[in-house]
């Protein structure tokens, strides 16, 4: 238990390194690891910065993930509560038994096995944008060029979502996304969003095809318990394309950016890349572009490492704070390419864990040995300080990466 209590203070959000978290949060964590958190709202929560305690509070049932009944870290329209329309299928804001059912129905369709059987397709998509990047010469931006239409085109076939798409639905995300997106703004793309993807549901129901939103429609027909109507499986399209391409996007433009800067580390991922899994878990840990935390609700009084959390009160767990946690991880800030998988909390944990997070490694362990092996002479194009940092953005990532080669 910690003997001095913080005030309460806005989250720490100030970078001092593109790579590295708030420098705050290993004060708090050293000081105060459970510390009064204001909120936007001017209401006052709690901010959880070590490992330990990320950990068991997304595994605790007494918290709420219902954003509805949630203060916010920061002002952003984008992840504000849900409206009850919205609400249908979007797994991230339920609490189970309905969360559990959805979960259910889904994890068949993500199993280790059925990512890891995409990879000769994911290795198609990759060849040929690095195809593309080899024959336009360089310099490129890899963001469009790559880090983007990648994780797009592979979450659209697993969906069936028509890629050719991709230009409108990947507007809306990053309005809903943005930390400077107005009301207005936002209720805009929730809307065409939603409605774009409510109408795939509806056409798929007579034009079917082999893709997940099919599947689960033909699964509803084939088990009545697993049936769910139109705007379930739109909260299900919506949520699994906006993270699909997103996430895994901004870990490929953001990861390869840190390798360019730690060229030891680059080095060694060159001369063996048969370890590629351990690297693609370290730059998840180091990383861990959900910058602003996981959410939950106090449903009764809760005590954590000594701190009362009282009923109703808002409660966010730093993923990055606790992947950064010297109690855990042995020198925390370094990054180190052959370390041994840990249990890093870059895809959340418990009952909310990423469903999606096996796809992510099997793109991100393909598509960036592809890079580097196509590209031996890969560098950055402008200087390192002038890469634009996503800060701005719920996900954080880099808005664009020059690069060169030859």
């Amino acid at each position: 238990m910690c003997a001095t209590q913080l005030a309460p203070a806005p989250l720490p959000t100030r970078r001092d390194c593109p790579f590295d978290p708030p420098e705050a949060y290993r004060r708090l964590r050293e000081r105060d690891p459970v510390s009064r958190l204001a909120f936007p709202d001017g209401k006052t929560g709690w901010l959880l910065t070590r490992h330990q305690d990320v950990r068991a509070l997304l595994a605790d049932d007494r918290f709420s993930a219902d954003r509805a009944r949630a203060s916010l870290p920061v002002r952003s329209v984008a992840i504000r509560p849900v409206e009850a329309e919205e609400r249908a299928g979007v797994l991230l804001t339920m609490d189970p038994p309905e969360h559990t059912r959805y979960r259910r129905i889904l994890t068949r369709y993500f199993t280790v096995r059925r990512m890891r059987a995409l990879a000769p397709r994911i290795e198609q998509i990759v060849t040929g944008h690095l195809d593309a990047m080899a024959r336009n010469g360089p310099p490129v931006d890899l963001v469009p060029a790559f880090a983007l239409p990648v994780p797009s085109l592979v979450i659209c076939e697993l969906l069936g979502v028509p890629y050719a798409d991709r230009t409108t639905f990947q507007r809306w995300t990053s309005t809903l996304l943005g930390l400077h997106t107005t009301e207005a703004e936002a209720l805009a793309a929730r809307v065409a969003l939603r409605t774009y993807v409510h109408d795939l549901v509806v056409d798929k129901r007579t034009h079917p095809d082999d893709a997940l939103l099919s599947h689960l429609i033909a699964r509803g027909n084939e088990a009545p318990e697993d049936a769910m109507d139109d705007d379930e499986l739109a909260g299900i399209g919506r949520l699994l394309l906006v993270a699909g391409h997103e996430t895994t996007a901004n870990m490929l433009a953001l990861g390869t950016y840190t390798l360019l800067t730690h060229p030891e580390q680059l080095d060694a991922l060159r001369a063996h890349p048969e370890g590629v899994q351990h690297a693609v878990e370290e730059l998840l840990r180091y990383l861990t572009i959900v910058q602003f935390g996981t959410v939950r609700v106090a449903k009764q009084d809760v005590e954590i490492a000594g701190r009362r959390i009282r009923a109703g009160e808002t409660v966010v767990a730093s993923l990055a704070a606790a992947n950064r946690d010297a109690e855990q991880f042995d020198r925390p800030d370094a990054l180190d390419l052959a370390r041994e998988p840990s249990q890093h909390v870059a895809f959340g944990h418990g009952v909310h864990q990423c469903l999606g997070q096996q796809l992510a490694r099997v793109e991100m362990e393909i598509a960036i040995p592809a890079l580097l092996r196509r590209f031996p002479a890969l560098r950055l194009a402008v200087p390192a300080d002038r890469v634009p940092l996503r800060d701005d953005m719920v996900i954080y990532g880099v808005h664009a990466l020059p690069l060169t080669w030859g």
